[in-house]
């Protein structure tokens, strides 16, 4: 049934229609329409008030990622526009559904200077899947629609929408029309030749990132490596689709890898590389990570295939779908040799059991005494590596972290985020003080939306890991790494209204852990050795053979 409505009542009706229960965002002079509009919608859209906009596009951000859904996050023209740009980047390099909603001055003041004008539309050009300058409200309800199907089509991502003030007020009439289905993006691949050389292979590795989790392919995956014997090595961002506790699991590769996983990715005679990008954290020197093997490269993004390691056979499309078609020509193989040399190689990095409290012990103990498939969120730095080398991952979407662009200060947003997505179930944030640091101001909003999430601060007054680089790489001259901060992270939470502990050993760990309260965010200020190190580690660059598995003696 047609209708009048101005633009601000058709953003809130859109939403509505797109299924968008909850949005995250901060008020100002350029989107006050859409915000009067919200209140009027209170009950059926909950609004999530953060401390600043970026901290409301890692909520956003988080929030997409825990639920499979459409994050969104709106904005005011200026500074609150451009405060969402770092949130937006690094949904951008992770792939991850989100439309951000920016108001902007009228259109007839656009190219002024006038107060809080930014080109928010150019500025974020190289970082969305595609922006969206409203200039007319007639334009506005198809446009809205536009940004949702993108968002979710292909290799997902974010999409700005950009509404100047008076096309919130104008008024049009508003269709309701039916939405554009998402774009199937076509495949093609010549699925008896990929069968062929996958089932000649000796030491098949799969190298499974992102895209299977994006796409669904969890399944297929599991399937693809049971049939092949062949093990399973993972980006950042694909580590949960398989369980933790999946025999042919071998962790993460690449610079801060697992050693099974980065060896056994350099030995194999076929990868078969399922939704990666192959940054250069993950592949060093390029010449030898492709030496003596062929490189199968499944991706839905075909700009991706062959831009930073030539592939050998390649399939451009879902990966879910292309794997359905693909395992009926798979034939069931043992390959006992490879196996017995995955098992070798497994325990080489096995390290010694102890009781000092070490990023280790700390890791695993959470995920002892917590349930085992909470939801994760980390900051960027040497805990989001001790991160994903020690916490035992058994559900696919129970990790947020941030893989390609590496945004310090994301992990509380995106922790708020996830939390709120899970309906309130108990969230963990590992971070590092110099991460926690940047963002901090987010207790505020996790307190008082009555967030249980418990901040595991691992706190060792040093900028860890580009620290480890200067120890390694550059003489021990530590510039600038070392904090000399005097801040009472324990006393800060509980000025924001969380409870805030400090400890330096394990049997208070766990003790605080077995008695966390019910609603309130609990920060635990973890002091440990500003000397710990991430290992193993390839130098950049490097190849399997420059790895050090620990620090020499």
């Amino acid at each position: 049934m047609k209708m009048k409505l101005n633009g601000a009542q058709i953003v809130a009706k859109q939403l509505i229609a797109h299924g968008i229960t909850t949005v995250f965002g901060y008020p100002g002079g350029q989107v006050l329409p859409l915000y009067d509009e919200l209140y009027r919608n209170a009950d059926k859209i909950n609004h999530i008030l953060t401390a600043d906009e970026q901290g409301a596009a890692h909520a956003a951000d988080g929030w997409a990622r825990a639920s499979g859904k459409t994050g969104v996050v709106i904005a005011t023209s200026g500074p609150g526009a451009t405060n969402l740009v770092t949130g937006i980047a690094t949904a951008y390099l992770d792939s991850v559904p989100l439309v951000a909603i920016t108001g902007n001055v009228p259109v007839s003041m656009l190219g002024k200077d006038s107060f809080q004008e930014v080109d928010i539309v150019g500025i974020t050009q190289p970082v969305v899947k595609h922006s969206f300058a409203v200039w007319n409200v007639k334009n506005l309800e198809h446009t809205l629609n536009e940004a949702f199907r993108v968002a979710n089509s292909g290799r997902k991502g974010p999409v700005l929408v950009d509404i100047p003030r008076n096309v919130q007020v104008d008024t049009c009439e508003y269709i309701g029309q039916p939405f554009a289905q998402k774009t199937k993006t076509p495949y093609s691949f010549d699925a008896k030749q990929l069968a062929d050389v996958i089932n000649n292979s000796k030491k098949p590795f799969i190298y499974a990132g992102g895209g299977v989790i994006a796409s669904g392919a969890q399944e297929q995956l599991r399937e693809l490596s049971e049939k092949l014997s062949a093990p399973v090595g993972f980006s950042m961002m694909g580590l949960t689709a398989l369980p933790h506790d999946y025999g042919l699991n071998l962790g993460m590769c690449g610079m801060h890898g697992k050693y099974a996983a980065t060896v056994a990715k350099s030995e194999c005679d076929v990868m078969i590389a399922l939704g990666v990008r192959f940054s250069d954290r993950a592949t060093g020197n390029v010449d030898a990570f492709q030496e003596d093997k062929i490189i199968i490269h499944v991706d839905i993004d075909l700009a991706e295939i062959g831009k930073n390691v030539p592939s050998v056979i390649t399939a451009c499309g879902d990966i879910k779908e292309i794997l359905t078609d693909l395992l009926p020509k798979i034939s069931v193989s043992c390959n006992d040799e490879w196996i017995s040399r995955i098992e070798e190689l497994k325990h080489i990095q096995q390290e010694p059991q102890n009781e000092k409290f070490t990023p280790k012990n700390i890791i695993e103990t959470v995920e002892e005494i917590l349930d085992k498939d909470i939801l994760i969120a980390t900051d960027v730095g040497q805990h989001q590596m001790w991160v994903m080398q020690y916490y035992k991952f058994q559900k696919p979407q129970t990790l947020l972290t941030s893989g390609g662009l590496g945004t310090m200060g994301y992990g509380l947003g995106a922790a708020i985020g996830g939390c709120l997505a899970m309906n309130k179930k108990r969230t963990v944030l590992f971070t590092g003080d110099g991460s926690f640091g940047m963002n901090l101001n987010e207790l505020v909003t996790a307190v008082s939306n009555e967030t249980p999430l418990v901040i595991v601060l691992l706190n060792n007054g040093v900028l860890g890991m580009v620290r480890q680089w200067q120890n390694m790489f550059y003489d021990h001259r530590y510039s600038q790494t070392t904090l000399n901060r005097k801040t009472n992270f324990a006393a800060l939470a509980e000025a924001f209204g969380a409870h805030g502990h400090t400890v330096d050993n394990l049997s208070q760990f766990k003790e605080i852990l077995g008695n966390l309260p019910e609603n309130i965010p609990v920060v635990i200020d973890c002091r440990i050795c500003m000397d710990e190190k991430v290992f193993p580690m390839i130098p950049p660059g490097g190849t399997v053979k420059d790895i050090v598995i620990r620090e020499k003696e």
